[in-house]
This record gives C-alpha cells, structure tokens and sequence, in this order.
C-alpha cells in the first residue's frame, strides 16, 4: 500500500468514529501528509509490519511473516492489538468479508494472532471490529504465488530445475519437479548425530517412539543446549520450494517429545527461538538454475548454541550470482519459516565471499529481514569491488601477455596492478569469465567466459553464430535492474546493459610516482590497454558504462550504499588472510577496508564493524573463535532489543556494542596464538597491518578512492601538478593522446550523479516502492 493509499484508507476509516474538532485535526493532518510524503518510501522497515490508526481507535493489525504487499503462498501470520481499555472478546475479525475470528489464538490479554490461509492471488482485506461499537480497522493483503516473483521482475528464462539432483539430509533426491517452477511437496526428515561414525545419519521412524527413548539408536549422540544436560541429538529438517528455490529449515527437535507438531505457538523444546541464515560463495556459473545444494544447515556448532538454521539454493551465488534475486529468496524464505515455527526472536546472516554480498545487501536494502550480519572473506559487493577488480585484471593480464609482453618485469607488472602477488593478475583474469558471454574451447584460460555448469544448457549458450543464445553472465542475469540494449551485432537481438568504465582511468598511477615504472611504460601502458566490447572482445577504445544501468545500480543498491539498513545493523567481518596465497587470491583484505570506508561516507563513522582477521575460525574446544563470535553477536543484538531508551536505531546498536567486541587480529607465529586488539585501518602502522598487510586493486593504483564505489568517474583536464615525476613536452603531449576526454577526477564522484533510492524497492510484480 502506498502511503498516499495508507492515508486514505485511515481518513474513511477513523471519521467513522473522530468527530468535531478532532476529525478536523485530521483531515488537516492527512492533507499536509498527503503534500509532504514520498509515495516511494515504504511503509515501515522492521519485520514486524504495522498499520496504525488513531490511539483512540485502538486496534491495530500487523503481518508478522512479511510485509503486507508481499506476502507468498496465500499464507501470512497475522497479529492483532487492542487497546488497554478493549474487550478482546468482543472483536470480530473478517477475511475478504468471511469471519475468521475462530482462528486467533490469545498470545496476552490483548493480542491474538492468526495463521490466515486460503489467500486469493492478489488483494485481500483483513478487517477487525469491536461489536457494538464504530471501532474498525481494515488491511491491504497482497498475495503472489509461492513461486515468485514478488519485487525482482520476470523470471529469468529459460530455469532449468535440480530437485532430480538434490540430496536431502538423509540421503534421498527429492525427485522429479511437480512443475514448470521447480517446485516440490514439502517433506519433513529428522536426523541423529552419530558419535560412532560422526556424521548425521536417517532417525529410524520407530525410535523413541514411546517417548521413553526406546529404540533410539546405539550410537547416537547426546547433545546439552539451552540448559538441557544430554538430551538426543536429534535434528529436524524442514525441505521445501519459494521462489523456485529449495531451502531447508534445520533446528534440533525430538519427534518423541510433547511438542511433535511444531507451529507458531508449539515451538521445539530445544530451540533457542533464534534464526541462523546460511549463504553460499561462488558467481562464474550462478544462472539458468534452482541450485542442488542451499548454504548448508547442518551446523553443529550453531545447534549447540541452540539455533535453528535455513537457507537456499538460490542463496548459493555460484547457483545465483544476482543479489536482488537472493535478496526476494531471502524474504520469501523467512515469511515461510515464521508460518510454520513463529516470529524468530532475531536472524543473523552469515556467509563468505558471495555470501557476504548477499548479507551486507540484503540488511542495507531490506532492512528488518537480517538483525546482524556475520561474514567472512568479504566484499561490499559483486557490482563493484569484484567487477571493477576482475575487469581491469583482465585488460592487465592482456595487455602484459599480448599487447607489451617485453617491456615490464613481473615486479612492474605486480606493481601497476596493486596486487600483493604477481600471479593474482591472471588468476583474477580467469574470473573475469563471470561477464564474459562467449565460450571458446580453444581461448586461453585467462581470458575465458560463458562459464555453464548445465551440460543440458551447454549447447544453448551465446556466441556470434548464436547471437540469442543464452549469455552467461552477471550483467544479463540482471537484466531486470540494468535494463537492456541492442547487441551491435544485430539490433534485434537484446542484450543487458552494463555499469562498467575505464574512461578516464590512468592505470599504474601510484606505481609511476613512487617511481616503479617509468613515464613511458605509463604512457604506453594507458594508451595501448583499451577496453572491452560488449562481448568482453579487447578493443583499443575504452569501454563506457550505459548510464542507465551505473544509475540503477547506485539508485537500487546493486553497489552496496551501507547507510540504509546497514547503518543500524551489528557487523562482524572476520577473515582468513588471503593475500599472499600462492597462485593469487580474489578474496583481499582490501575489499573488507572497502566496505569500512562506505560505512564512514554515509554514516559518519563504521562503529557498528567488527573486524578480526587470522583467528582459528571454528566452534571447537581450542579452535572456539567463530563460535565465539556468534556469542557476541547474541549479546549484542538482545542488549539492542532490551535497551529501553528512547533513540535512534543507530545509536542503541552502538550503546549496545560489547565492550569486549572489539577490532582485532591474531599472531598465529606464537603457540597459543596471540590476540591483539587493535583499531583495523588500511595500511596504517599497528601490529596488525604488519601481520596482514593490506594492498591496492587496479583501480586503487590508479587512484580511485578506497570505497571504490565508483562507476563513471567525472574527468578533469590533465594537470601535472598530480604527478610526482617529470614529463618531457613530447611524453606529456603523449600523455593528453592517451586521454582526450581527460582524466579521472575521483573526488567528485560518480557521472551519474544519482543516488540510493531508498529500502524495500521492487522491479516487480509488487507496485509498491516499484523503482522505474
């Protein structure tokens, strides 16, 4: 419901009861409102979603599992509330003018909640009434199909379903899909940990049947969580479809137990009535696909803290490289895991590389689904950090390998690129494949692209001979956020635009004034590295983004904005340092610094970051520092939601930091490794930045700034003031050659000029907040 519907809805409504001068209030209100409100702006941010009228009225309705414009499945969980001054029974609620009041359930003197079913697609009415009186309250419902979409736009075409593939918990596929949207019937498996061969083996159906725990397996394990000693280590296992995705919902749970049939209100004994979200890495094969596997939830270490844990297979980003689309999974999963198991006293994300970007983005673009975020290895985003790093190694790693393949050494050649190894240059370039169209067998591996990982869509894929084929990139899986253009080799065929540019940008800059390559290798190495055509071809002429797709992706939250949801949003960054990896290593400390420096730009300072870096990331006695992050993230986000304090959300998430949370990173040259807590800053002078250096990317050298979240830099005419060397006026009329456009000026930032957009927006079906 838009905002302007929302007023209108409240003004018919609470006339019926306001009168005099207090309807003349407003009336007065909701016409100052209905002139000053963005109709854009959603209507609330939390996952508790709340329409209220007048105090006087006195009740309110909520949808608990999602937002009230998108909910799924023709599901949602419903709560009411009443007025202290209420008599709760005798409210009357209607669904599409049919009583439901038989179905809440008292959870306190004045609030009943409501499992509604049965949904039509499209519009519903939820209204509530005290008989007798004028009291009434009605709300908007907007139900999809349980198959998506809700706000990501068109399903991608052709999908090719993996339910064939799956293996559940227990060992079994789930079979073939009931339909064209991959979806399958919901089953439910339980599990028992093995101390004999430890692994989660099938619970057989008759064990504990009595309660009494006869027939419980010989080698099953016992497990003490939520002050409950040795109790069955007995794992219930939730698979099912939304989205066109599978997820799986894991918490601890014995079918013998009283509780047998879980719902909002006959919640498992052992649950801590807290939610782990999983994700998955990867992105060079994430399209066309369900996914045969989901982020994992079979975490031990998570089931003894008492959580339970779901995610999906499109939350894998080497099944889905698109953010968006992960970030709808996100939604439609959680919504269903409240129908069935009840309001989650919080969600932590976690996840490394592509998990990570799907963590940072979904809290700052959703805000409400995720209340902490745990990552690792991390980026801001694919949009940006990854793309802009894979690109330009890629130009490198062609042009010292074809273009100029005498003139600089492999230091030179280290140095222009920022890297901290030699090798990372054409390993970067293999990953440049993600937005690459074109498969070649005979193309050399570091300049490779059209990576498919379904022999059934291999011979479907894109090439010239086969220009509508399927391209198998990140940019055309996105096609719904960046828009379309026509492919120059025939203009009927469209293809996806692309935020992506090097005009303007002068490669190995810092490498030239601390003087480890010379003005010529500069000169030349920027007049001759050239760009990409639309099929990733090298081509003299730089490439230049298309300006609606730099301008979505700022405007949606493609490139991670950080001051949305993330500005009130606890945030632990750990990593294993990756930098000096022989062979190279995509997954740099750098970018971690990258989402740091974003935090500060919109927000002034990154004090809701936590960032630790080298510890023995487990849950194992010894090897207890992940397990111990989880214990911290727990006391910071219930210190956030017990903290009575009138204030802004961003200021209790920091009122509640733990003081013993604190930037951090080990000596692991000493036994037992040594902790060190200090401030984490890029390549300052601590300890830490002696233990793990930090080192530039392409774009870094060339003097973007450390958020790189530039798309199109403003040029400037050349000036050689900006230079620490010398040019000759032969060199520096080579120099203006090399950029007749100008050069970079990265402290102005973007061309585009646009902006974040706001929270909750959709590309569609969902007509709320619809970013067009």
């Amino acid at each position: 419901m838009s905002d302007t519907n929302f007023i209108a809805q409240v003004l018919t409504k609470s006339t019926l009861f306001v009168s005099g001068f207090k309807a003349f209030l407003l009336l007065c209100l909701c016409s100052f409102l209905l002139l000053s409100c963005s109709t854009e702006e959603p209507i609330a941010t939390s996952a508790r979603v709340s329409v209220e009228v007048s105090e006087d009225a006195g009740i309110r309705l909520h949808t608990l599992s999602t937002k009230p414009w998108l909910i799924t499945g023709g599901d949602v969980l419903v709560e009411i509330n009443l007025g202290a001054t209420l008599n709760a029974s005798q409210l009357s609620v209607s669904l599409n003018g049919t009583d439901v009041t038989a179905r809440l359930r008292m959870v306190s003197s004045q609030t009943m909640q409501a499992l509604l079913s049965g949904l039509p697609e499209g519009d519903s009415v939820l209204s509530a009434q005290i008989k007798g009186t004028q009291l009434s309250e009605s709300l908007t419902l907007s139900n999809y199909p349980q198959s998506g979409p809700i706000i990501s736009g068109p399903h991608e075409q052709p999908f090719y379903c993996q339910t064939e593939q799956f293996e559940t918990v227990t060992g079994d596929v789930l079979g073939p899909a009931l339909d064209a949207n991959c979806s399958i019937a919901t089953r439910v498996d339980y599990v028992y940990w093995s101390e004999l061969d430890e692994v989660f083996k099938p619970l057989p159906e008759e064990a504990g049947a009595d309660g009494a725990g006869a027939g419980l397996p010989e080698d099953m394990g016992l497990i003490t969580v939520m002050e409950q000693a040795d109790i069955p280590y007995i794992v219930r296992v939730e698979t099912g479809t939304v989205n066109r995705a599978i997820y799986e919902i894991a918490m601890l749970h014995n079918p013998a137990d009283e509780t047998t049939f879980l719902d909002p209100w006959n919640k498992s004994p052992s649950w801590n009535e807290k939610l782990v979200y999983t994700h998955g890495g990867g992105c060079r094969s994430g399209w066309y696909q369900q996914g045969n596997s989901t982020g994992g939830v079979m975490r031990r270490g998570l089931f003894e803290q008492g959580y339970a844990i779901t995610s999906a297979s499109l939350n894998v980003f080497g099944q889905n490289c698109n953010d968006l689309l992960a970030s709808e999974t996100h939604i439609m999963v959680k919504e269903r895991f409240i129908e069935h198991y009840g309001l989650p006293v919080y969600t932590i994300a976690t996840g490394a590389s592509g998990g990570s970007y799907q963590s940072h983005q979904t809290a700052d673009n959703y805000p409400g689904v995720f209340d902490g975020i745990i990552v690792s290895s991390s980026f801001p985003d694919v949009t940006t950090a990854t793309i802009f790093t894979l690109a330009d190694s890629r130009l490198l790693n062609y042009y010292f390998s074809e273009t100029n393949v005498e003139d600089f050494s492999q230091e030179q050649q280290r140095a222009v690129s920022g890297f901290a190894v030699w090798d990372s240059i054409a390993n970067l370039s293999r990953g440049a494949a993600r937005l690459d169209p074109l498969y070649n067998i005979d193309t050399l591996l570091e300049e490779q692209g059209g990576e498919m990982s379904l022999p059934a869509l291999q011979d479907d894929l894109y090439s010239p001979s086969n220009i509508y084929g399927l391209r198998a990139t990140v940019y055309d899986h996105s096609v719904n956020v960046y828009g379309s253009v026509a492919n120059p080799l025939n203009s009927s065929a469209m293809i996806a635009q692309r935020p992506l540019d090097n005009v303007g940008v002068q490669y190995g800059l810092a490498a030239l004034n601390q003087g480890a390559i010379t003005v010529q290798q500069f000169i030349e190495l920027n007049r001759d590295i050239g760009g990409f055509d639309r099929d990733m071809n090298h081509v003299p002429r730089r490439h230049s983004a298309d300006t609606q797709a730099a301008k979505r992706a700022i405007e949606s939250g493609r490139i991670l904005y950080a001051g949305a949801g993330l500005a009130s949003t606890p945030v632990i960054d750990y990593r294993t340092y990756n930098d000096h990896r022989e062979g190279g290593d995509i997954h740099m400390i750098v970018h971690q610094f990258s989402t740091r420096q974003r935090l500060r730009n919109a927000n002034g300072h990154a004090n809701n970051q936590v960032m630790q870096v080298g510890g023995q990331w487990g849950f194992t006695e010894g090897q207890d520092d992940l397990g111990n992050l989880f214990r911290q993230m727990d006391n910071w986000i219930m210190g956030i939601r017990n903290d009575t304090l009138e204030s802004d959300p961003a200021e209790r998430v920091l009122r509640n930091k733990p003081s013993s949370l604190l930037d951090s990173c080990w000596d692991a040259s000493v036994e037992p490794p040594e902790l060190i807590q200090e401030k984490q800053e890029f390549n300052g002078q601590s300890r830490c930045n002696q233990l793990y250096p930090g080192y530039l990317t392409p774009r870094h050298v060339a003097g973007a700034p450390l958020a790189n979240d530039i798309v199109s830099c403003q040029l400037k005419p050349m000036d050689l003031a900006d230079y620490e060397v010398e040019f000759t006026p032969e060199q520096y009329q080579q120099l203006i050659d090399a950029f007749p456009e100008g050069v970079c000026d990265w402290s102005r930032g973007d061309s585009s000029g646009a902006r974040h957009q706001g929270t909750w927006k959709s590309f569609g079906p969902s007509p709320i907040n619809k970013l067009y």
